[in-house]
């Protein structure tokens, strides 16, 4: 059975200073993780912040720096970034049009209650 999640563009909601859509909730996925499509308008920059899960972005369309503590580098369409755990980071799109990238995030916590469906399902 094919089970596809539509990027819903005129209703995407406003987080850590950008637009996005979070996969979750989303009853027919059981996963270890989170995450979210993310649209970042031109000239504009996210929100600094930090957490404690792990986290890699990966970039789909447009071009932007990624900033890492006091580290900034570019950050463009097909590359991927790892965030380390308690890392601040932000995007800030330097490009004429929109910034798209999926962020993606997990922890421990995530990874045993994801187990536990696992094992409560019977798979």
């Amino acid at each position: 059975m094919i089970d596809i999640r539509r990027l819903d563009r005129d209703h995407l909601e406003p987080a850590y200073g950008l637009v996005g859509q979070r996969l979750l909730p989303w009853p027919a996925l059981n996963a270890p993780f989170e995450g979210a499509w993310c649209v970042l308008r031109a000239g504009t920059e996210s929100t600094p912040h930090a957490h404690h899960e792990y986290e890699i972005f990966i970039a789909l369309t447009g071009t932007a720096e990624i900033v890492i503590g006091e580290e900034r580098r570019p950050f463009v369409a097909g590359d991927i970034v790892r965030l380390p755990p308690g890392s601040s980071h932000h995007v800030v799109n330097t490009g004429a049009g929109d910034f798209e990238y999926y962020g993606v995030w997990w922890d421990a916590d995530m990874a045993a209650r994801f187990a536990a469906r696992h094992e409560a399902a019977g798979a």
